[in-house]
């Protein structure tokens, strides 16, 4: 399959360090189980620089550790505006963040849907992933459940649409 024919999605954050690398690790690691990863690209990016080249905060690696999920290999970068011509799927884990890129959106974006990730979950009425990286390890499990469920719920959609 070549690249034009790739669905490709991108998560995120703020910093790049904890919620969006999250989502790339839970939702690459759904997409692989399901023989889905050399149709589906998948990355995350901050829209601050505050993490560039950064690996995810060491709290969010161990609970997806316990989840069986690697977030070693992940390095921060900052988003940019042209992510919105090289990704299909924009996913902001929160309004601000969403604010955020919907500022930087170009009007002539032809590719890039800009959403809040957990408009895909359906066993949650959160519309924000929290930021856990002031709090406690209850935080980091709580993202997960959220971000499992928001990327069953994304991977259904994609499936669905692109007819995977």
């Amino acid at each position: 399959m070549n690249d034009l024919e790739q669905v490709k999605v991108l998560f995120v954050c703020m910093g790049n360090i904890c919620r969006s690398p999250t989502a790339e690790g839970v939702f690459r690691k759904l997409v692989s189980d399901q023989g889905l990863d050399t149709i589906i690209h998948i990355d995350s990016a901050g829209t601050h620089a505050y993490h560039v080249g950064e690996a995810p905060d060491r709290r969010a690696q161990a609970a997806a550790s316990n989840r069986n999920i690697d977030l070693s290999a992940l390095r921060g970068r900052k988003f940019k505006p042209e992510d919105f011509e090289q990704f299909d799927y924009i996913l902001a884990m929160d309004r601000d963040n969403y604010n955020n890129m919907a500022y930087l959106q170009p009007a002539e974006n032809t590719r890039g849907k800009l959403s809040l990730f957990l408009d895909f979950a359906a066993n949650y009425e959160e519309a924000e992933v929290p930021d856990p990286y002031y709090g406690g390890a209850r935080g980091f499990e709580f993202v997960l459940d959220l971000v499992e469920d928001a990327s069953r719920g994304l991977l259904e959609h994609i499936r669905t649409t692109h007819r995977l």
